[in-house]
């Protein structure tokens, strides 16, 4: 990978002593020519730090990585997984983007849950339940949160609710604002073995006191029908679908409950423009690839590490959790896909906060703080509320803070000066529809994927996640008063939680 990414270094010691401000100057056309729009989707790159030599190096190297290959294989359904021995396919529940065996098989899974999910759907219409939870945790979770929140209609059939922590508080302050008689669960789990979520799930099966109103997704039958779930009310998932990239199957059910089917299938329709776009598009014209060059020369070139995102509509408030997951369980690996160490930085740290809030809290250190933090910055140009002063000011934040950080300002009082050269990208959706919606997170997915490719490492496996859980399991005793642990640390802590119990 060295040998890939290596001239990036040049491009970037070249460019240090030449300001932002420069670079839009010096490039009269750079505001339109480092842009692209796809359907209602657009991305303004004129920002990064990067100029036309140091682009044509990271496109070249898109060709030696052979990045519209990978995408190939990605929507063939070849196991790029490789670790796991896996396709991921999660593409296929949302369009026909690849005509291979693997892809139509998959496509036919996907169509068969839909209809599932419409029956289920309908039969839960037709009954007394108000309220729906969903248990889940992870990529069973933050996706179709983010989706139900951001697309929140006042008119909805049914009221749903998100239950992930395993902290029971989090499970008794839901319940007392509920009747169970008026609910039901939706419990989602790909192994059906996630503690978190039975646990969570069997406080919600005894509270509702009637299991004809629980539901299942997994691709756990067998473990599904021991927890007293009927078949007929279970949705299913496939290996082929890491938890993460799955809100587009039957984990979207709570999405399609909140929201209405054909929301839910908008938004799969969505995902599947960007889809064709990404999989047709030359590299130049590519904007996941765009998006992930520039992640790739922020972080090895101009060594960032980290990473913001601040969508400037509330709406879009959960997106950066939803981006955290993505991005950093796919990307947080430290070995390439032969297992040899990675010899460059991969992921960066992602976090953020939704604007004009965010201005309140951290921006002081984005805007004089002695580290850089590239931005996506994401803005909607139309709401859909009547304030039309409220968007105004919101829309002249997003663009007054990009400039802002990019430009920076110069003044006597060094307390005051602005040291400018922050890097941002703007994307920017004409309306919040689901299409717009499917089509942002399908590009930030695509983004990941092709991160990964250029680093060499796996985006579609999370040993990382296991070791922590594994040794939980083994520290329960323990902590419920049997045996002893092996690390002294630990043991030490354990003393004080038995001193502290009432």
């Amino acid at each position: 990978m060295t040998g890939l990414l290596e001239g990036l270094g040049d491009h970037a010691r070249r460019l240090s002593a030449t300001p932002l401000t420069k670079l839009i100057v010096d490039d009269p056309a750079r505001a339109t020519a480092f842009a692209l729009r796809v359907g209602s989707l657009y991305a303004n790159f004129a920002r990064q730090h990067y100029d036309r030599d140091a682009l044509d190096a990271l496109f070249a190297i898109a060709e030696r990585a052979d990045l519209t290959g990978a995408l190939r294989r990605l929507f063939d359904g070849e196991h790029v997984n490789a670790t796991e021995d896996r396709a991921a396919l999660h593409a296929a529940l949302r369009g026909d983007v690849s005509t291979s065996v693997a892809a139509t098989d998959a496509r036919s899974q996907a169509m068969e849950a839909l209809a599932q999910m419409r029956t289920l759907a309908a039969d839960l219409d037709a009954s007394s339940v108000t309220d729906i939870i969903s248990i889940g945790i992870g990529g069973s979770d933050l996706g179709p949160r983010l989706v139900v929140d951001a697309l929140a209609r006042p008119d909805a059939r049914f009221r749903v609710h998100f239950l992930s922590n395993l902290d029971g508080h989090a499970a008794q302050r839901l319940l007392a604002r509920l009747d169970p008689k008026r609910c039901a669960a939706v419990i989602v789990s790909k192994s059906f073995g996630t503690r978190e979520t039975l646990l969570n799930g069997g406080i919600v099966r005894d509270w509702l006191g009637d299991d004809a109103r629980l539901y299942a997704v997994s691709a756990a039958p067998q473990r599904v029908a021991a927890f007293g779930i009927a078949p007929e009310r279970m949705l299913p998932m496939w290996d082929w679908v890491g938890g993460r990239y799955s809100l587009w199957s039957a984990v979207g059910f709570p999405i399609a409950l909140a929201l209405g089917m054909p929301v839910f299938e908008r938004l799969l329709a969505g995902a599947a423009m960007l889809d064709t776009h990404v999989a047709h598009a030359p590299l130049r014209e590519n904007l996941p690839v765009w998006h992930a060059l520039t992640a790739v020369w922020n972080r090895n070139a101009l060594g960032a590490a980290t990473q913001a995102v601040l969508p400037y509509d509330e709406r879009l408030r959960l997106l950066p959790a939803h981006l955290q997951q993505l991005v950093m369980e796919s990307l947080g690996k430290s070995v390439r896909m032969d297992g040899a160490a990675v010899d460059a930085d991969s992921v960066p740290v992602w976090w953020g906060g939704v604007g004009s809030d965010a201005q309140h809290s951290f921006f002081q250190a984005l805007h004089q703080g002695t580290q850089v933090v590239p931005i996506d910055f994401i803005g909607v140009a139309r709401p859909d509320h009547a304030h039309a002063a409220n968007h105004a000011a919101q829309l002249a934040n997003l663009l007054a803070q990009a400039e802002a950080l990019a430009n920076g300002r110069s003044d006597d009082n060094p307390h005051r000066r602005h040291p400018g050269d922050r890097p941002s990208t703007l994307l920017l959706l004409d309306a919040l529809t689901p299409e717009t919606l499917g089509m942002l997170i399908a590009l930030y997915e695509h983004s990941v994927y092709l991160q990964a490719v250029l680093w060499d490492i796996n985006a579609f496996d999370q040993y990382g996640v296991e070791l922590g859980k594994t040794l939980a399991e083994r520290l329960l005793p323990v902590v419920q008063g049997q045996g002893q642990a092996d690390d002294p640390v630990t043991r030490a802590l354990l003393e004080q939680l038995q001193l502290d119990r009432p």
